[in-house]
């Protein structure tokens, strides 16, 4: 019987100095977040689940490599098994992550990173169809407030949150905390 841990792995998506360069960009969820990303990192290390480190790149702009931008936010460490750029919203799209995770035998994928709403929640989704069980460690994302075009409400975080657990729980994944992701390895 393989063990949990040889059959997972922890996606740590786009969490680059990029962000902190856009105009929506807040500190105030920082703090708590790098905390639980970072026990998440830790967790899985240690318990020897691959941990991959996605970038997200654009042409130009503080998403470029040429920036100098896509680089590990300040307030991390990682000592990634497996680094991966993309330039699509999903990590497994149009990048080498999904090769890279069915070769190892990966089943399960621990998602996390920036932003909720946007690359997590899609590559969660993408994860789930491509036939990958995920578990989705809202704690261990972030993302900014935002108002709607139509009626000019303003998001909050915790609401978008809420929100991306919403749509994602049973259907697409299992909505954990850092604990309960790491007690299932």
């Amino acid at each position: 019987m393989t063990s949990p841990q040889a059959t997972t792995a922890l996606i740590v998506i786009d969490v680059q100095e990029s962000f902190r360069h856009r105009p929506y960009w807040s500190e105030t969820d920082l703090p708590v977040y790098l905390e639980r990303q970072q026990a998440l990192i830790d967790g899985c290390a240690a318990r020897g689940v691959p941990v991959v480190q996605v970038f997200h790149n654009e042409g130009e702009g503080v998403f470029s490599r040429d920036s100098g931008f896509v680089r590990t936010l300040e307030g991390i460490r990682i000592a990634p098994d497996f680094i991966v750029d993309k330039w699509k919203h999903s990590a497994l799209a149009g990048s080498r992550l999904g090769t890279w995770l069915q070769e190892r035998g990966i089943r399960k994928v621990i998602v996390s990173g920036i932003r909720t709403e946007q690359c997590c929640e899609t590559t969660t989704r993408a994860a789930s169809d491509a036939g990958f069980s995920v578990d989705y460690v809202t704690e261990a994302t972030l993302t900014f407030p935002m108002t709607h075009a139509g009626s000019g409400r303003i998001y909050s975080p915790a609401e978008i949150k809420e929100r991306t657990e919403l749509v994602l729980a049973g259907r697409f994944a299992r909505i954990a905390i850092v604990e309960d992701a790491l007690a299932a390895l």
